[in-house]
C-alpha cells in the first residue's frame, strides 16, 4: 500500500509511530498475500512493489537498527530450494529441519509441507518473524521460530537448509564454514541460490537448476536462473 496522497493514507502515515511495536501490523499493511510464481502451491505476504517497502523500512525502522525488508521477497535461492522440497519430499519428510535465513519462511513452508516431522526457521530480523508466521498460517502449518544468530550452533538437525545466502563476504565465509561443519558430522545440507558473488562454487556440488520468475527491480532479468547445492563431500 502506497503512502502518499490524500484520504485514508494521511490516517496511516499519523499512525506510523506505533507500527515500530507492532511488525505484524507493518507486514500486513505492506503485504498482498498472492502465490509464489514457481511454487504457486505457496502463498506468501509479499510486497507489491520493492521501492516503496524498502524506503519505508529505512524511514519508520531503520532508526531501531532492523535489516532490509529481505523478508518481503521470494528470492529465488528459495524459490529453487522450495521447489526442489515440494518434488523430492524423501529429502526432508520425517525429519527434523532447519530453514536457515528463513526471511518470509518459504523454504520452512515447503519443508513442512513436504512432511519435515519437525520445522525450525532461523532470522535475525523481528519483522521476518512476523512475516513467516503469518505465511505459516495462511498455509497451514506450523514451525518454531529461532531469533538469535545461530550461526555455530548445532541442535541435532537432520537437514539444514539455506537459500540466498552469498550476498556479503564475510557474512558468506562464516555461514559457509558453518554449514561444511553441519555436513562433516552428517547433516544433510541444501543451499539455494542463483550465483551470487560469494557463492564457493568450487566447494559445492550442482543438483538442480530451474528458470525462476522474479522482478526486474530486485535482479537485472525476469527469470533467474538458479541451482540448488549440496556441499562436495570430502
Amino acid at each position: 500500500m502506497r503512502l502518499d496522497g490524500d484520504g485514508p493514507a494521511r490516517v496511516l502515515i499519523a499512525a506510523m509511530p506505533t507500527l515500530t511495536a507492532d511488525p505484524t501490523s507493518f507486514v500486513r499493511l505492506e503485504t498482498l498475500l498472492r502465490p509464489v510464481p514457481l511454487v504457486p502451491e505457496i502463498a506468501l505476504h509479499l510486497a507489491d512493489e520493492a521501492l516503496p517497502i524498502w524506503q519505508r523500512t529505512e524511514e519508520e525502522l531503520g532508526e531501531i537498527g532492523l535489516p532490509p525488508p529481505f523478508w518481503a521477497f521470494a528470492w529465488a535461492g528459495g524459490q529453487a530450494l522450495a521447489r526442489h522440497l515440494l518434488d523430492h519430499p524423501g529429502i526432508v519428510a520425517g525429519l527434523r529441519v532447519l530453514d536457515f535465513a528463513s526471511g518470509s519462511g518459504l523454504v520452512a513452508i515447503a519443508a513442512a509441507k513436504a512432511g519435515a516431522a519437525r520445522v525450525e526457521a532461523a532470522d535475525i530480523d523481528t519483522f521476518a518473524h512476523a512475516a513467516m508466521q503469518l505465511n505459516a498460517e495462511a498455509n497451514g502449518v506450523s514451525f518454531r521460530s529461532l531469533t538469535h544468530d545461530i550461526v555455530g550452533e548445532d541442535l541435532g538437525w537432520d537437514v539444514v537448509l539455506a537459500g540466498d545466502i552469498a550476498y556479503e563476504r564475510d557474512t558468506a565465509a562464516r555461514v559457509f564454514a558453518w554449514l561444511e561443519h553441519l555436513a562433516h558430522r552428517g547433516a544433510d545440507v541444501w543451499i539455494g541460490d542463483p550465483g551470487r558473488s560469494y557463492l564457493p562454487r568450487e566447494r559445492l556440488e550442482k543438483v538442480a537448476e530451474y528458470g525462476v520468475p522474479v522482478s526486474r527491480e530486485l535482479e537485472d532479468t525476469e527469470i533467474k536462473r538458479t541451482a540448488v547445492w549440496r556441499p562436495r563431500a570430502h
